[in-house]
């Protein structure tokens, strides 16, 4: 995964500096990105402080962990859900059936 080189608090200050009035283009520049990714980050973190972001990142996070343990249970339950519809109980010696080799006492 690709590291961010700018940390919340950063991208924040940026962010200031721009509602401040400072121009997209001066800003991109001086920070050595482009403006589109300045809009990108006033679409995510527009009007946060820096508490609110890091606590974004801590749902993030615990949302992708989330994710994944949702597609490893699906993935035993469609793997189960496989498994059963074999319909392995269907053999005569498993439901307690006599098979043809077995010979039932005469009384």
């Amino acid at each position: 995964m690709k590291r961010a080189r700018f940390t919340e608090e950063q991208i924040i200050a940026v962010l200031k500096e721009h509602e401040a009035g400072a121009k997209t283009a001066d800003l991109a520049r001086k920070h050595g990105v482009s403006e589109a990714t300045i809009y990108n980050w006033k679409a995510r973190f527009g009007g946060m402080d820096v508490s609110e972001a890091k606590r974004l990142r801590a749902l993030e996070e615990e949302n992708g962990k989330l994710k994944k343990l949702l597609a490893e249970q699906m993935l035993d339950a469609a793997a189960l859900r496989e498994l059963l519809s074999k319909n392995v109980w269907s053999a005569p010696s498993v439901q307690g059936f006599v098979t043809a080799k077995m010979a039932l006492p005469v009384a």
